[in-house]
């Protein structure tokens, strides 16, 4: 965290790779000058909104469509399914290869979690599939694989504003080049943190990169 001499850490709870603090603290510094954002305002700045969907939007009648190989909890079809909602739409050619996929989530999957805790107090034996999704990597390699997406994977819980958070983020990727795009995704969270409540994504991109033909692309609804 920012003011903090120890290790950095990822979400998964591991430390931070030395040679990408130096990046880590340049998207923090533009998250905390940007800490008063409220909404994506693209219109800040020089951000371009190629796409943005939601899930639920009028006519989702039920939960999203269930994705093999992750069980028992709703956050990894949320994401995926909002995630390819928004890239559907993008507008002109499909999503630019290098594109970033930045997932913003205050707690995360706590369904998995709590499936993981209740196996263990029952003295029953735990799938491994719960250890491969309770890092939420995992949701943003399936959903990268998918739609051919070959730039950065980021996992943010926000200490501010969600939103003016991940803007920071991606500003961050496009001014390194390391992303010529980014997909942000936003999972909001109601009075139970095991139950998301629904999830924005929008796709972006610096006002000065030119658009690129598509590398690949998958199916969205």
């Amino acid at each position: 965290m920012p003011g903090t001499g120890g290790p950095r850490a990822q979400p998964d709870g591991g430390p931070v790779r030395p040679e990408l603090q130096p990046r880590l603290r340049r998207c923090e510094h533009r998250a905390g000058a940007g800490g008063g954002v409220t909404g994506l305002d693209t219109d800040r700045g020089a951000l371009h909104e190629l796409a943005r969907a939601a899930w639920p939007e009028p006519g989702d009648a039920g939960p999203p469509p269930p994705i093999r190989g992750f069980v028992a909890s709703p956050f990894a079809p949320l994401v995926a399914a909002v995630a390819g909602r928004c890239l559907h739409r993008r507008t002109g050619v499909g999503p630019a290869g290098q594109t970033a996929v930045v997932l913003v989530s205050a707690y995360a999957d706590q369904a998995t979690a709590a499936a993981v805790v209740a196996e263990v107090d029952g003295g029953r034996r735990v799938s491994p599939m719960y250890f491969f999704q309770s890092v939420p990597n995992s949701i943003l390699g399936h959903v990268a694989t998918e739609w051919a997406l070959t730039g950065p994977v980021v996992c943010l819980s926000p200490a501010g504003d969600p939103l003016g958070e991940s803007r920071a983020v991606a500003e961050g990727l496009f001014a390194d080049g390391d992303a010529a795009e980014a997909l942000v995704i936003i999972v909001e969270h109601g009075a139970d943190p095991a139950k998301p409540s629904g999830a924005t994504a929008v796709l972006l991109r610096p006002d000065n990169q030119t658009t690129r033909p598509p590398t690949g692309g998958g199916q969205g609804g």
